[in-house]
């Protein structure tokens, strides 16, 4: 059993259904409209409400940030790549799968952060390694407002394998890099494709480099050369939504895809 704490994750955890909620639990002295709209969708949804002290539910979150409420939830089941795949499969004509792949980001809050955004974006899913990772816990769920219960995850066992699955169904490999060419701006994302994010400070790995169809780049006008792994994450994946909502013909012509050389290559 896991515990889930703020107004936001709590809800979100409910409303969702992704998790069998065992029991949430409120603060006795805190009566207020937010958390009777907490308590509402309980009795909709049929989950138990306990009712506690603020110190004994700061010892069972952890933190005294848990705003009053608590969620007893069972552990998160993650999906494999073949969910994934065999979901891009039944997509409809015309309209383009984009996933986001995490290399190594280990910073919960930085994590947190990305889920929030690609709930936002509405991506198709996101692949975590099973190791090099925040785990998503109830830090990352507070962070990302609660937009962490409703995204779908992957957890992956050897990345640049299931980036190389992915190659194979036609998703193009998108890695962002400081070094990287060309811009993101440039590139067209009307397309299936996945964004790999590298760790905060080193990147993306050696051979998730390679992996890698394209290596885009954040033009950089400043001092520093690169942004938060997280910023930097919503600011390509917004550009992405944007061209896939512009009209067709008054789309710029940004770069293709470039043929591949092969798999690996």
């Amino acid at each position: 059993m896991e515990v889930l704490y703020g107004l936001h994750p709590v809800e979100e955890a409910i409303r969702s259904g992704a998790r069998a909620l065992d029991h949430i639990v409120v603060a006795r002295d805190r009566k207020d409209e937010r958390l009777e709209r907490i308590i509402a969708l309980c009795r909709v949804a049929n989950i138990r409400v306990a009712t506690d002290s603020r110190e004994q539910m700061t010892r069972l979150a952890k933190t005294d940030a848990h705003q009053g409420v608590l969620a007893m939830v069972r552990e998160r089941q993650f999906l494999g790549i073949e969910d994934f795949l065999s979901k891009k499969k039944a997509v409809a004509p015309n309209k383009y799968k984009f996933f986001l792949a995490l290399d190594g980001v280990e910073d919960p809050h930085n994590l947190g952060a990305l889920l929030r955004t690609a709930d936002a974006i509405a991506v198709d899913g996101v692949l975590i390694p099973e190791r090099r990772s925040a785990p998503i816990n109830a830090t990352v769920a507070k962070t990302s407002a609660g937009a962490s219960e409703h995204v779908k995850i992957a957890r992956v066992t050897n990345l640049v394998r299931s980036l190389e699955q992915m190659k194979k169904e036609n998703v193009w490999v998108l890695g962002l890099d400081e070094r990287g060419s060309p811009d993101y701006m440039d590139f067209d994302f009307r397309t299936d494709c996945v964004l790999v994010l590298g760790r905060e400070g080193a990147g993306l790995h050696d051979l998730v480099k390679k992996t890698c169809d394209h290596l885009l780049r954040i033009p950089m006008a400043g001092a520093v050369s690169s942004l938060n792994v997280s910023v930097a994450g919503a600011v390509v994946m917004y550009e992405a939504m944007r061209q896939r909502r512009q009209p067709a013909e008054v789309k710029p012509e940004p770069l293709k895809p470039k043929p591949r050389k092969g798999l690996g290559s």
